[in-house]
């Protein structure tokens, strides 16, 4: 038996600091990452794909605290390990898919704020890639004894037919000038573009010379240009990664949902069609999100045709083809392999410092199913919220016996929290364009 990895200082604080809050680790998800192996797997090979210059779009469908956020950060680890870009943001009512007033290029500049590589994991990696990309013309340009603005001009020349994209040699252009005489303005001016945050053409005319940005209508185009421009820089591609799509759903506006779903409808007929390269999507919603015949994904007919299950996949079989993954319940035992990763977390990797036996692990599962019943494992978020307080407990207070504590540990189940906070924002008076949304006698 191998002996249990050493974990630093730094990834166990953050491990648990985020665990105790509820929320998932930016780092050192390996430590704590149980079951679904089956699904990383299907996710690994769309990475792949889109290394291989391929596309691919999915939807990951599951509960609140089921674990949806942690899947996609642990997908989008494995993209950086092969050598993939990633970006990635929460939508939220001012970040969408589709908007006029400016959301849709909020949801673009927070992605690109995150932009990672593997070098850069924690994001702001856009400098670099552009660097790479810049310094690798300079080096041809050198060789080849040509001016650097002509090496630019041929290198992007795959870029011509996409929308936007003579925009980008006038900016990265812009970006190496500004390199040469120092003047970092300049510079800063160029990264704005990209990153989408520039608000009006006016001003960009002004600062680089260019004619188009980033804007609401064009930000999946930005996407393709951004998946087409990082394979130049010499990286395998772009992964995306949208968590939160729930907020689609919770829009109050018909008209507004339905844009945004014809914007879903748009990328997924492209990547399906094979009419994108090297770019992959992970799209993280709930059960209602997609299932819902008045406000998801369902309501939207093409979409629905698009989207529905596999009939074969019934009494157990799954189907991991489709666009649509269904996150598969943790079972008992994957909550306690769960429970034991966190205690070792904890203990720094060293089963001599375990702040309990392993008999507390299956007392406390015990204690949670007898407070919220199979929630505990099914949507297991407040389960590990309260186990890793229990351990802080113990560890700050010595001598301190997990029995006594055990019984006064409050569990609730993750839907009583969540979906007290989804209610709030579904309206509870019809919408302009709306169905019936309630009937009372």
């Amino acid at each position: 038996m191998q002996p249990a990895p050493t974990i630093r200082p730094r990834d166990r604080d953050a491990i648990l600091q985020a665990l105790s809050a509820g929320v998932v680790p930016r780092t050192g998800l390996r430590h704590v990452q149980v079951g679904r192996a089956a699904e990383i797997a299907a996710l690994v090979r769309d990475i792949d794909r889109v290394a291989d210059e391929g596309s691919s779009i999915r939807f990951v469908i599951g509960e609140y605290g089921a674990g949806k956020t942690f899947f996609l950060n642990l997908v989008r680890l494995v993209a950086l390990e092969r050598k993939l870009v990633t970006v990635h943001a929460d939508l939220a009512p001012d970040r969408r898919l589709h908007a006029s007033a400016g959301q849709a290029r909020a949801l673009y500049a927070e992605a690109l704020r995150n932009m990672a590589t593997r070098t850069k994991p924690d994001g702001g990696a856009l400098g670099s890639v552009v660097e790479r990309f810049v310094t690798d013309a300079v080096k041809e340009a050198q060789q080849a004894g040509l001016p650097v603005e002509r090496v630019i001009d041929r290198r992007l020349a795959p870029l011509q037919d996409e929308v936007g994209g003579y925009d980008y040699a006038v900016v990265l252009k812009a970006y190496w000038r500004g390199s040469g005489d120092g003047n970092e303005a300049l510079k800063a001016a160029a990264l704005r573009w990209l990153r989408g945050e520039f608000s009006t053409r006016t001003e960009a005319r002004q600062a680089l010379g260019v004619r188009t940005i980033v804007d609401d209508d064009n930000v999946y185009d930005a996407l393709k240009l951004l998946a087409a421009f990082v394979r130049l820089a010499g990286y395998g591609g772009l992964f995306v990664v949208f968590d939160e799509l729930v907020n689609l759903y919770k829009l109050q506006s018909a008209q507004a949902r339905n844009q945004n779903f014809e914007q879903v409808l748009r990328i997924l007929n492209d990547v399906l069609q094979g009419n994108v390269r090297g770019l992959g999507l992970a799209l993280g919603g709930t059960p209602e999100f997609l299932l819902d015949t008045r406000r998801g994904l369902y309501s939207y007919q093409a979409l629905q045709s698009r989207l529905a299950e596999n009939a074969f996949a019934k009494g157990g079989l799954v189907d991991l083809s489709g666009p649509v993954i269904r996150l598969q319940n943790l079972t008992p035992e994957d909550m306690l392999i769960l429970l034991s990763n966190i205690r070792a977390v904890f203990a720094g990797g060293d089963p001599a410092r375990h702040l309990v036996p392993d008999e507390a692990l299956g007392a406390f599962m015990g204690h949670c199913n007898d407070r919220i019943g199979e929630a505990y494992f099914r949507t297991p978020r407040n389960t590990i919220r309260a186990f890793v307080q229990l351990l802080a407990v113990i560890e700050q207070n010595p001598g301190t016996g997990w029995k006594e504590l055990l019984g006064h540990v409050e569990v609730r189940s993750d839907d009583q929290a969540d979906d007290a906070g989804a209610d709030a924002d579904v309206p509870s008076s019809p919408a302009p364009g709306d169905e019936l949304v309630s009937f009372r006698l």
